[in-house]
């Protein structure tokens, strides 16, 4: 198992990191950091064999930083809006009202070309035709993630929630500002993808299905989370749970099937990220997230089938 050089900042053996309120092991054995794959950013065969290595590609400074703090200043203005920032203190520092943790917010990122500049832009583009050797296509609806102090994401794989279409789809999760250990950075399950067969019946089932046979019985039965104990996940499947110390500019992309989850927020502090999809254009397109007014989860997304 090789080992990868930490951010400068990573003491962490003075740090207590939780995930879903567990406390993660630190030990070199169970915890880890992502691999830089910036020197091969430009060849699509390294590229595509260590995404079939590891799962994800980490791509620091894959953005000019400059773009993504305008993109976070601007979303950071259209949330004030709601009242959820701590008065007298800057806003571009996102401090967060005790007790406020939004999460996600599904109206923030609508007609915002700041944002859009970012997650459909010519860097994206480029770099996912390159990857996917052809002309791409990206869904519509953008998932802002908006974590305040508290519990972040369960561990899950992304298949669940978008596999309606082609499975050679790729999330691209993007950080709008830094994200420190304690402010809750993605964390990646090492080589969880080779692992797929293992949780097959997971992997095949789609969060928006309903039951015929049995009332009241919709999708995966905890709405789309593997476990929300990363520890012993972590335990079951071996591997270390990966993360850095994201900076603005940064770019994290992995597969449907790669697991992966976030680190809980212990600040004030918000964390800023979108996720995003991209996929080749000749292959078919998960109708869910596509088109001027994507209709997401809920009741018109269901199908029904026998369970």
């Amino acid at each position: 198992m090789q080992a990868l050089a930490s951010p400068p900042s990573s003491a962490i053996t003075t740090r207590k990191l939780t995930s879903i309120g567990h406390e993660l092991e630190l030990d070199e054995n169970s915890f880890g950091w992502l691999e830089d794959s910036s020197s091969i950013r430009g060849d699509a065969a390294a590229l595509q064999q260590r995404m079939d290595e590891n799962g994800y590609l980490y791509i620091k400074g894959f953005f000019n930083r400059d773009i993504i703090l305008e993109a976070r200043q601007v979303l950071l203005a259209t949330l004030e809006k709601d009242g959820i920032f701590e008065p007298g203190e800057p806003l571009i520092d996102g401090i967060l009202k005790q007790g406020v943790n939004p999460q996600f917010n599904t109206t923030a990122w609508r007609d915002q070309p700041s944002l859009n500049r970012v997650v459909f832009g010519p860097e994206v583009h480029d770099f996912y035709s390159r990857f996917l050797g052809g002309t791409i296509r990206h869904f519509d609806y953008i998932w802002l993630r908006t974590m305040g102090c508290g519990h972040g994401t369960p561990p899950h794989c992304d298949i669940v929630y978008m596999g309606r279409g082609t499975h050679r789809l790729y999330t691209a999760w993007i950080p709008y500002g830094e994200v420190p250990l304690e402010v809750g950075g993605l964390m990646i399950l090492e080589k969880s993808h080779l692992q797929a067969e293992r949780i097959r019946h997971y992997l095949e089932s789609d969060v928006d299905t309903t039951c015929t046979n049995i009332p009241g019985h919709d999708g995966w039965k905890k709405g789309g989370a593997l476990t929300n104990n990363p520890v012993s996940l972590r335990k079951k499947f071996g591997g270390r749970w990966l993360t850095s110390e994201f900076q603005p500019g940064d770019l994290l992309t992995f597969r449907m099937d790669t697991i992966h989850g976030s680190i809980d927020n212990t600040t004030q502090r918000i964390r800023l990220s979108t996720d995003t999809r991209y996929q080749r254009s000749d292959e078919p397109v998960d109708e869910r997230w596509v088109g001027e007014n994507p209709i997401g989860h809920g009741p018109d997304a269901k199908i029904g089938r026998i369970c």
